[in-house]
């Protein structure tokens, strides 16, 4: 479990075939990680392989390729990483798993004072997780959501994630690792279970959970 609090940022050093998956390897200005540990790189949940002095392995398996954009970074990009949240540490983002949903799109940058004015479109299929207020992980960073439209939505980053993370550096067509908020999955399969036994559709099931 993560919180989307980024630490700092890594380099891909190499990645290679390994069976169905890959091996990469990354380089990371952290202290020295566990075999087995888990670590958040671009927003989705590695296992150490391997590690030593400023740099470590990890497998990427098939799944994790058809989802997020590991299997195709170039070797030299720059990801973000967070190690594992301890029990006891203080939750700033929100809960993040690091399972990535899918990939989304920025479709565009516009400066807002010393802020980024960024709007990324969902895949449609989760669009309907994504909520005015609620967050979103997006290569592993935690994020507000200040406006939907239709599957896109708008966000802001400040000046202090435009520096510690790699989406400072954000333009037009870049592809980002998308986990939309555990809770919002939740809370639609609860509502859909409703619907499909009781029928009443999505007013019904609101209004038999207090909502309406």
């Amino acid at each position: 479990m993560f919180t989307g609090l980024v630490v700092g940022t890594g380099t891909l050093r190499s990645r290679a075939r390994r069976g169905p998956g890959y091996r990469v390897e990354l380089a990371a200005d952290l202290d020295a990680l566990e075999l087995g540990e888990s670590i958040a790189v671009n927003g989705v949940c590695l296992t150490v392989a391997a590690g030593g002095a400023g740099s470590f392995d990890a497998d990427v398996s098939l799944e994790t390729v058809d989802k997020t954009t590991l299997g195709r970074l170039p070797p030299g990009s720059a990801v973000n990483l967070e190690r594992s949240l301890r029990v006891g540490d203080r939750i700033g983002g929100h809960l993040v798993s690091g399972h990535v949903d899918g990939v989304a799109r920025v479709t565009a940058v516009a400066p807002a004072g010393e802020a980024l004015r960024v709007r990324i479109a969902a895949p449609r299929e989760l669009a309907r997780f994504i909520a005015a207020k609620g967050s979103v992980a997006l290569d592993g960073v935690s994020l507000t959501v200040n406006a939907v439209f239709g599957d896109e939505f708008e966000l802001m980053l400040i000046p202090h994630t435009q520096k510690i993370t790699t989406l400072g550096g954000l333009a037009p067509g870049r592809e980002l690792n998308l986990e939309v908020d555990v809770l919002a999955r939740y809370v639609a399969r609860q509502l859909e279970t409703s619907e499909a036994d009781s029928g009443g559709g999505l007013a019904g099931a609101l209004a038999r959970a207090g909502l309406r």
